[in-house]
This record gives C-alpha cells, sequence and structure tokens, in this order.
C-alpha cells in the first residue's frame, strides 16, 4: 500500500477504533525531518526492491538483515490490510529469528490486558480457533486474521514471545478528550505521560492532519481535534514504546515490534520513544506502495533506515465490511454504532442505530461471534442482514464488491 492508503482511514474511525488517522498526501513522504545525516536527501523508490537509507541505493534482502544484526529493536510497519505488508513483515521475522534465536515480538493489536492469550497461543496451547474466540480478536482488532495467519504461526512453531503492547482503547480516549492528567493513578501506571515537545513528529502529524478532509460537522475545530488526536497518537506510541522496552528486559532478547506505519514514520514514533528510555541500535522497514501506472516513487532517505517497494494492490486480500458495532446495555444483539465510512458496507443500506437480528439466518449476541463469522466470505459472496431500524424489520443484501473499498 502507499502511504497514503496506510492514512486513508478518516478521522472519525480514528476517534472510534484507534486506527492512525488522516489521509496521506504524497508530500508527506519527502518531509525534510528526522535524521539530520538523511532528511534534506531523497531517493527513488520502485516496485519490488529494497532500498538503504544509508546506503542511498537498493540492497538485498540478505543484506537488510545483515545490517539488523546488531541491532536490539527492529520495527516494520504496515498498512493494516495490506497482505503483501504482513508477507514482508513475516519474511523479516522468520529472517531474524534464523539470525538469533533470542528473538521476541511485540504487537500493536492487543492491549495489555490480553497478555495470557499471547502466551498461551506462543506456547502451542491454543488452536487458532480457540485464539481467535478467547482472545477476542475480532474486537480487539476488526481485520481479518488471514492477513497476520503466518506470523502467528511462526511464533507458535518456534514459541516466539509475543508481547501485547498496546494501552486499553478508553484509556486512550480519555487521554484524547481530557489529557494525561485526567487518568486514575491505575490508568498512570499503565500508560507513562507521553512527551509532546518533539517539533518533529509534531509536524509530521500536523502534515498528516493538514491532509484529511474534515467532516462537515468537525470543520471550524481543526486546531481543536488536532490537539486531542496529537495526545492521542503519543499516548500510543509512548505505551508501545514502554512495552517494548518491558518485553525486551524480561526476555532479554531483540524485540521486533510490528505496528502501523504511522507510529514508526521518520524514527520519530515508538522507535524514538524506546531509543529515549534505552540507548540501543535500532532499524525500521517501511513499505511503500508504488501508485499505480508509475515506476517509482521519491521519497526522503530520513524516511526509515530501509523501504520496501511493493507493486500496486487493486484491493485488499480479504474484504472489509467496515461496520462499526457495539453492544447496548439490556440488547443481546450488536448494534451499528455509525453510518459505514469505510469497507463494502460505505454507500449501502447500514445506518447507525441499525440492530442486528440476523445474518444468513443466525444470531449472534458476541460482537467477536459476528464479526468472525462475517471473515470467512470472501469477493464477490454475498450476505444477507436482517436488522431492526426505529421498530421496523428490514433486510440488506450486501455483495462484496471492490465498489467503495479504496
Amino acid at each position: 500500500m502507499t502511504l497514503k492508503k496506510t492514512f486513508a482511514v478518516f478521522v472519525a474511525l480514528t476517534i472510534c477504533t484507534g486506527v492512525l488517522i488522516a489521509q496521506q498526501t504524497d508530500q508527506t513522504l519527502r518531509l525534510e525531518i528526522g535524521n539530520p545525516l538523511y532528511k534534506n536527501k531523497t531517493m527513488m523508490i520502485e516496485s519490488g526492491k529494497i532500498y538503504s537509507a544509508r546506503k542511498g541505493k537498493a540492497v538485498t534482502f540478505d543484506e537488510m538483515i545483515e545490517e539488523m544484526a546488531n541491532a536490539r529493536f527492529v520495527y516494520v510497519g504496515e498498512t493494516h490490510n495490506s497482505l503483501p505488508m504482513h508477507d514482508t513483515q513475516f519474511q523479516i521475522a522468520e529472517a531474524l529469528y534464523m539470525q538469533d534465536r533470542n528473538f521476541s515480538m511485540g504487537l500493536e493489536m492487543f492491549d495489555v490486558n490480553w497478555q495470557e492469550k499471547l502466551n498461551q497461543w506462543s506456547h502451542g496451547l491454543l488452536s487458532r480457533d480457540e485464539f481467535i474466540d478467547q482472545a477476542k480478536w475480532y474486537e480487539n482488532w476488526n481485520f481479518n486474521f488471514n492477513f497476520y495467519q503466518k506470523i502467528f504461526e511462526l511464533a507458535k512453531k518456534y514459541h516466539i514471545p509475543l508481547y501485547a503492547l498496546n494501552a486499553p482503547r478508553e484509556i486512550i480516549r480519555k487521554i484524547r478528550m481530557r489529557g494525561w492528567d485526567a487518568l486514575s493513578d491505575k490508568e498512570k501506571t499503565i500508560v507513562p505521560k507521553p512527551d509532546l515537545s518533539n517539533k518533529d513528529h509534531r509536524f509530521l502529524m500536523e502534515t498528516i492532519f493538514g491532509g484529511a478532509e474534515m467532516p462537515e460537522a468537525m470543520k471550524g475545530r481543526q486546531q481543536i481535534m488536532f490537539e486531542g488526536l496529537y495526545r492521542a497518537q503519543s499516548a500510543w506510541d509512548e505505551v508501545m514504546a514502554y512495552n517494548t522496552v518491558q518485553a525486551a528486559r524480561i526476555e532479554k532478547s531483540r524485540v521486533l515490534v510490528l505496528a502501523g506505519s504511522g507510529h514508526l514514520l521518520y524514527n520519530l514514533g515508538i522507535n524514538r520513544r524506546v531509543k529515549e528510555r534505552i540507548s540501543a541500535p535500532l532499524k525500521t522497514v517501511i513499505c511503500i506502495e508504488v501508485p499505480k501506472g508509475e515506476q517509482r516513487i521519491q521519497v526522503s532517505r530520513s524516511l526509515a533506515d530501509f523501504i520496501w517497494g511493493l507493486p500496486f494492490e487493486e484491493k485488499p486480500a480479504f474484504p472489509s465490511f467496515g461496520i462499526a458495532l457495539k453492544k447496548v446495555e439490556g440488547l443481546a444483539n450488536p448494534v451499528i454504532e455509525r453510518d459505514p465510512i469505510s469497507g463494502v458496507a460505505q454507500g449501502q443500506d447500514f445506518k447507525k442505530g441499525d440492530v442486528i437480528l440476523y445474518i444468513d439466518g443466525k444470531q449472534f449476541a458476541s460482537i467477536n461471534d459476528l464479526r468472525t463469522y462475517l471473515s470467512r466470505f470472501n469477493w464477490g459472496d454475498e450476505v444477507c442482514f436482517r436488522m431492526l431500524r426505529g421498530g421496523v424489520e428490514i433486510e440488506t443484501t450486501l455483495t462484496l464488491e471492490q465498489t467503495n473499498v479504496r
């Protein structure tokens, strides 16, 4: 995926689900921030090639892994619904493990309350279905497990320790709305006070936010919105950096961190905050999708230590429904939290407040069970929803088509 696609999830989705915000422009790929040795230099990136910021040219995969030999921390960014990016994460994880078995992985998608389930998975105590059910995969992370299948199977095969890096969403939401000082003493032990003073990082986030299309209701409040979102973004980075360092110290190992690219760009996010806590060598890999119809794309050499060019992807390997759900007290059935703003449901007959009664004749009380069922469908399939809207039952057949997914 391009970085533009990395940030294509809209501001409203970020607020509700914790996904990184805004719409990326090419400008963000070429900012003069980050490492002073490279921030005024650029490289042309082609699909299928890996580029070293230090060398300013393409290198082989083996050369990249060899250059990582002394890195205590390695970071590989992702667009969450890009299978090619997850494939690169898997390749790097496997190569680093073979290079040094003293190895663990940190994961953005789980908060610290789910650490025990990650331990059970790494020790081979859970099947895939048991893990998805008991770790509430589709409530913690609304992206198809198949995107991550190979990475998790690698961890199980070699008993690689997996660490939850994130904080519960309600804590991040509180920081966004009211600031870190509003947290309880217990919550402050989970999320260290985030530093908001790094000028390069703020400029990066301002550039990303400035490229976002604002909903009509939010126009005129951009600065207020940005300050809250910046607090939240910084809190995510801070807590994931803290837990990355904890994983390294507990395991006495090197750590591979898998997180959204927005948390890693220009080595200003999680990676910078880890470096401030423990001075140890690090390497960051960011994947860039070369736009359709173009042979190469220009990026800043300070964007990451390694930049991996990927071919344009017409659509994700697995469809996303884009239906946000919530549970309402006293009601067994899941309720649609807002009008769909992404995925195949965008623009279709789904409305905020709809109560989902049946899907293909099946009833679901658990959001995780409902999304697990939906994850089995692929492009071209049809799914029948029966819902209650304003006291009236309606039926909608949704065809999983590419329309509205980009």
